[in-house]
């Protein structure tokens, strides 16, 4: 029987050691430094088909990156070689490929159905059908006013307390699929620990009509349970301290903090320790999206996910949507020297997408230790930054364009608009392919002024869509993830972990009680001693 890829031994060759990688190595050095965008496609006149590619409802166009038919042999190889199959099987399969928390990464069984065999034997999978069904019962009788607030008032509006994943998924999709929200149904969102969300929030809301959900796995994430404390003593305030268990439900597996709380049994959606905070909205954190848009939507979400696994698992590696896009990220990080990528979507209701892969692209391999412990050789994440469409235009495209920085753009493009007119959409799909074409081919004359030169030769991707749907979205997110996981894998690195977050939170810990009385601060960095100092007298 073959050895669980989990019970391998890491290579003690690092991935810059294999012969594919030195082989990009050399065709970088020999043929792709120098080589412009422009001339590629006058060697093929067919390129802008064979560099394409389509999955699902997605159509990827890779024509404007410096990637030859040779560049995607050797990232093929580069793939076998870093055992990128037996990776993705290891992952479906459920075994523990998050070595350093010991547990299985199993978003996938979220939007599974039984045939596709994700996790199977692992503790929790097969009662993610029941979580589900859980869930939409809850949201048909919110929907139906068989639940209502305590008043008897029918609950309209949802505020999302959470935190990371817990916010960024919930919060990017309800932006995402506006269209899509369920009559009076209305999204809000409380993260910051500040209070002033909340604060905002509250004087916009009738408490009768409001339900909190709190997003926690353990029910005790500072910014999420100071927020919902806060939430709670303005529900007792407004309606009495009864109100609490039909204002408040929770996503969250700690009881004995949900009994202290005040969370009605019957309204506790549990997830598994397999679930990570970024990769969290397909479970019962995606609670929010559902109330607000309604189940039937919320599953089209989960499909369009599964099509990519599908996607993702099946297909040949140079024919691989999130293969393709990870190797194309690593060629330009180690290869190019880019330390940044932009994601620009030209749908507005897309505007938090690129914050959404922030943090599922920098919290996931912005890591500089391999998985046995060893440093890494070379860059490993990528910075990762964007902004919707027009807007980016007349903000930050003057670097793209005339800047000293190599930057790869992915270009997010819906074909047809989703609820707005038709007529405005084909404006931003005019200047959503107008970028993309200055970026590559630039603009210079004779006797033209050298600051309005356009130097050209900026790569960038395009993937087109037919519309912003939950079918469409679903399967956008799941090519990130996989995406961000294949580098992972390339890398030698953990994708699944965050150990750099919980630093931080621990002194912030220990920090908070100082901030009223700086004497009390136990710490040694003398910086962090006179600020205190200074916020207490600033008072």
């Amino acid at each position: 029987m073959a050895k669980a890829y989990t019970e391998r031994t890491l290579s003690a060759r690092y991935p810059t050691d294999l012969k594919a990688w030195q082989g990009l190595k050399a065709h970088y050095r020999e043929e792709m430094r120098t080589r412009e965008l422009d001339a590629l496609f006058a060697r093929d006149k067919q390129r802008a088909d064979r560099f394409s590619l389509e999955a699902a409802d997605l159509l990827l166009d890779y024509s404007k990156t410096h990637v030859s038919a040779r560049t995607r042999q050797l990232f093929a190889h580069l793939a076998r070689q870093t055992s990128v199959p037996a990776a993705i099987e290891a992952m479906f399969a459920g075994e523990r490929i998050n070595r350093t928390e010991d547990r299985s990464v199993l978003h996938v069984a979220l939007r599974s159905t039984p045939a596709d065999k994700a996790g199977d034997g692992v503790d929790g999978v097969s009662d993610v059908g029941d979580v589900l069904s859980s869930i939409e019962a809850y949201v048909d009788a919110v929907h139906a006013g068989r639940v209502t607030g305590s008043t008897g008032k029918r609950l309209t509006n949802i505020v999302n307390i959470g935190i990371g994943g817990s916010d960024l998924g919930p919060v990017m999709a309800a932006r995402a699929l506006r269209p899509y929200w369920q009559g009076d149904m209305r999204f809000h969102s409380v993260s910051n620990v500040d209070g002033t969300q909340l604060a905002d929030i509250k004087a916009t809301l009738d408490p009768a009509t409001t339900l909190f959900i709190v997003c926690s796995k353990t029910f005790t994430t500072l910014e999420t349970m100071t927020n919902a404390h806060a939430a709670r003593k303005w529900v007792i305030e407004q309606l009495g301290e009864d109100a609490v268990q039909q204002h408040f439900v929770a996503a969250s597996t700690n009881h004995e903090a949900m009994n202290d709380f005040g969370i009605h049994p019957d309204f506790r959606f549990g997830f598994w320790d397999w679930v990570g905070g970024r990769y969290s909205l397909w479970s019962a954190v995606g609670l929010s999206l559902a109330l607000v848009m309604g189940m039937q939507s919320f599953r089209r979400l989960l499909d369009g996910g599964r099509q990519m696994d599908r996607h993702f698992r099946a297909a040949p590696l140079d024919e691989n949507m999130p293969v393709l896009m990870a190797m194309i990220a690593i060629w330009y990080n180690n290869f190019f020297g880019a330390e940044t990528q932009a994601i620009l979507p030209y749908d507005n209701r897309l505007e938090r997408f690129p914050a959404y892969l922030q943090q599922l692209q920098m919290e996931s391999n912005g890591k500089s230790v391999r998985v046995d412990g060893k440093p890494v050789k070379g860059n490993t994440g990528m910075v990762i930054w964007g902004e919707a469409g027009n807007n980016a235009q007349h903000s930050f495209y003057q670097l793209l364009h005339q800047g000293t920085r190599l930057i790869p753009v992915d270009f997010l493009l819906p074909a047809r608009s989703s609820g707005a007119d038709q007529a405005q959409q084909d404006l931003a799909i005019a200047n959503c392919l107008a970028q993309s074409e200055a970026l590559m081919d630039g603009f210079d004359e004779p006797g033209l002024e050298p600051y309005r030169v356009h130097r050209g030769n900026n790569p960038s991707c395009t993937i087109l869509f037919d519309e912003l749907r939950p079918e469409t979205l679903g399967q956008l997110i799941a090519l990130y993830e996989h995406k961000v996981f294949v580098e992972g894998v390339v890398w030698g690195i953990n994708s699944f972990d965050q150990w750099g977050v919980e630093l931080g939170k621990k002194l912030a810990t220990r920090i908070a009680g100082a901030v009223s009385d700086p004497s009390s601060y136990s710490g040694s960095n003398r910086s962090t001693r006179r600020l205190l100092e200074e916020t207490k007298a600033r008072r």
